[in-house]
């Protein structure tokens, strides 16, 4: 939009394209994504091994998804400004880490300005579906927000 202004406005600038980073915001944001790593955490029997076979499974024909070859606890994904591969070995036990609905009240609401920024308020959906939210479903909801913002 404001490369639109500048033309209607006759500024001499240079043509910025920006690339649509959209399919990996899908991968990550949209159903099953962050939802296996949640459906994932209930089950008492998963470990990062049986997580990095969902995903591989779920994903493995995606574009922007890749199985690397020699290892069984990591996957890539290819972004617009290159690959960056993860290491699930921490996914389950790091997505555990639960923010009870109170305590997210309590510290977003936090005259120290620090605190509050760490703790945003959750948007309502996150926090009516159920008593805590995951790392990742705080993740989820943060991006949502983000997008709707640019």
């Amino acid at each position: 939009m404001e490369q639109e202004e500048y033309e209607k406005e006759e500024i001499n600038w240079s043509y910025i394209e920006f690339v649509d980073n959209q399919d990996v915001q899908d991968l990550i944001g949209k159903k099953p994504g962050v939802a296996l790593l949640d459906e994932a955490c209930m089950f008492p029997k998963s470990t990062h091994e049986t997580f990095s076979q969902k995903l591989y499974q779920t994903f493995g024909k995606n574009k922007r998804f890749i199985k690397p070859k020699l290892s069984r606890t990591s996957f890539t994904i290819s972004h617009y400004v290159g690959e960056v591969t993860y290491q699930v070995d921490l996914f389950l036990e790091k997505n555990k880490d639960y923010v009870v609905a109170e305590h997210q009240e309590l510290l977003t609401a936090s005259k120290c300005s620090f605190v509050a920024g760490l703790f945003p308020p959750l948007p309502e959906e996150a926090s009516k579906s159920s008593k805590f939210s995951s790392i990742g479903t705080i993740f989820k909801f943060q991006q949502v927000d983000y997008d709707k913002e640019v």
